[in-house]
């Protein structure tokens, strides 16, 4: 059956539609931005030339940014920490929310409200700073790990989430003389998948991006980040544009292949975009079915 559609109809989706178009390209323009100044020649991206295409196409500027010391190696530990704050957050936040649709958990609407404050008030910077040196997390991978293990938000919604569930489930399992343990891992978690892979998707991306707990508490290079060397290096980008070109030599010169700052810092920063942008698409069918169940009660 065929329904027919007002003028009024049709100028509506015709304007959403539009509207959806726009804001997508605008939405993409910044990371396609960063890709052509990066395959494009460095004198002209330097100048400001390259601005919807590819001018002069050439892929030296990866191969010269990751011959960078230390860029490797600080790959592999945001890789680390990302992987393993991922999997500890989603794990503890989980835990902790199915603990706190237990009536028998003692102080049960203490500690969650204590958890719920955490959210709006902190004691700042310094006062951080001092509790993690004072607990010997400078200097310690432990520092990207632990502190992220219990997140006010993602317990919540995992509460919410598992509030939805029928009690009838794990009441079954209790009679059959499961615990508390055996009810999490063999009952609860495999039905928060939707909430839990949505949860990954944030502590994921904020494990990823994160520099600041390098900044501040880190010293020792062991335990840079991609992400803080990615912040020296933009903040570093003209001497070592300087370097990289003195070691390219003089003779010969090829303006379209010489490093510059701007070179440098869109490729670096493309290579630290990259791998959390082939991230989300695996979660993305979770996404938003966790968010819509995990925020509404019911």
């Amino acid at each position: 059956m065929q329904i027919r559609r007002s003028f009024g109809d049709r100028l509506f989706s015709i304007g959403n539609i539009t509207f959806f178009v726009i804001f997508t390209l605008l939405c993409v323009y910044p990371f396609y931005y960063l890709f052509i100044q990066t395959i494009s020649s460095n004198d002209l991206s330097s100048r400001g030339l390259v601005t919807w295409y590819p001018k002069q196409i050439h892929f030296n500027n990866y191969v010269e940014v990751l011959k960078i010391k230390g860029l490797s190696h600080a790959a592999l530990v945001s890789l680390e920490r990302t992987v393993l704050g991922t999997i500890a957050t989603v794990l503890g936040s989980a835990f902790l929310g199915f603990l706190f649709t237990k009536r028998k958990m003692w102080g049960r609407r203490f500690w969650y409200r204590f958890i719920i404050i955490t959210m709006y008030f902190n004691a700042g910077i310094i006062p951080w700073y001092i509790i993690m040196m004072n607990l010997h997390m400078t200097n310690n991978f432990l520092a990207y790990i632990l502190p992220g293990i219990v997140t006010p938000f993602y317990v919540i919604l995992v509460k919410t989430f598992v509030e939805s569930i029928p009690e009838s489930l794990q009441e079954s399992a209790e009679i059959d003389g499961a615990g508390t343990m055996t009810l999490f891992w063999k009952i609860v978690l495999p039905l928060i998948k939707p909430i839990a892979a949505t949860i990954a998707i944030f502590a994921a991306v904020g494990q990823w991006n994160s520099f600041v707990d390098t900044l501040f508490l880190m010293t020792d290079k062991t335990y840079y980040t991609l992400q803080y060397v990615l912040y020296k290096y933009m903040n570093e980008s003209n001497s070592l544009a300087a370097i990289m070109r003195s070691s390219q030599g003089a003779m010969n010169i090829d303006l379209a292949n010489l490093q510059t700052a701007t070179s440098i810092r869109t490729t670096v920063a493309m290579i630290v975009v990259t791998p959390i942008l082939f991230v989300y698409p695996f979660f993305q069918r979770f996404f938003v079915k966790g968010i819509m169940i995990g925020s509404v009660k019911g």
